[in-house]
């Protein structure tokens, strides 16, 4: 009899170390570069580090994981009986870690499904724990994998920036590259369309944004079960305030979850970014 299926994801799906062990997801992290020094995302100096090199304007980049990685973590799972692994990552268009995850797909030992998730953040992670949910119940990884694809379609991410010139210098501006040059009053309300950045509309003031945000989350979740999850970088007064917005509004709340994203995310987003992201679930 073969073993279970076994869901991997990658750390920008914003799941703490508490919540994916609880669930069995593993996740592989990426990196993030500060000048000669890298960082693992997910860990204490990673967070410091991003933080540090938004304060003082210091260029930072990061990298996905390699297939040797991917490979690793594959094999270690077989050899502890997985008899299948669903491999979640962020958006395709926005990073290669699928792609090394893909690689080493080839050769493991077991059957693995790489999905694409065209997303990021709990975007990523509720896919990811769809998944991890139906293999719990003995489903193989054709199934998981179908269950996190549908979740993470059906899935709609918001977002506001003080600033494009973090995904413009990252090569993460995607559709969004039209707002760039808009008068310096503008602010820009973004969305991601088929993985991809893309504008969504323009408004005068960051306030006047993040009530567009409150409506549009509201529209986009409808009546039905939905997750919902605020994210922020070091904007906690304004994650919760929109949290407790949303609460009152959103007949089929499920989760309400807030967190900070990690540092990987916060190097392309910049300082100031506040996301929603609204996941309906699924059977």
């Amino acid at each position: 009899m073969s073993g279970p299926t076994v869901v991997v994801t990658d750390s920008t799906a914003c799941l703490t170390p508490e919540r994916a062990a609880a669930a069995g997801i593993v996740v592989v992290p990426l990196q993030l570069v500060v000048g000669t020094e890298t960082y693992t995302e997910g860990t204490p100096d990673a967070q410091a580090a991003l933080m540090n090199a938004l304060r003082r304007r210091l260029p930072a980049t990061t990298s996905r994981p390699s297939p040797e990685q991917f490979a690793a973590c594959y094999r270690t799972l077989a050899e502890q009986g997985a008899g299948g692994i669903v491999s979640v990552h962020l958006s395709e268009q926005l990073s290669a870690t699928g792609e090394a995850a893909r690689l080493a797909a080839k050769s493991a030992s077991v059957p693995v499904e790489v999905v694409d998730s065209h997303s990021l953040g709990m975007g990523l992670g509720y896919a990811a724990l769809s998944a991890a949910e139906l293999a719990a119940s003995g489903a193989g990884p054709l199934l998981c994998a179908d269950l996190a694809s549908k979740r993470a379609t059906m899935t709609t991410i918001l977002f506001y920036v003080d600033t494009l010139e973090y995904l413009r210098r990252g090569g993460r501006i995607g559709k969004a590259e039209a707002f760039v040059g808009s008068a310096l009053a503008v602010k820009p309300l973004l969305h991601l369309v088929d993985g991809q950045v893309a504008p969504l509309e323009k408004v005068r003031t960051s306030a006047r944004a993040l009530a567009r945000i409150e409506q549009v989350a509201v529209e986009r979740a409808g009546d039905g079960p939905v997750d919902v999850a605020v994210h922020h970088l070091h904007s906690l007064p304004r994650a919760e305030l929109l949290a407790e917005q949303l609460r009152g509004r959103l007949a089929g709340l499920g989760e309400l979850a807030i967190s900070e994203v990690g540092a990987v995310i916060g190097a392309h987003a910049g300082p100031g970014v506040l996301g929603v992201v609204i996941s309906p679930r699924v059977n």
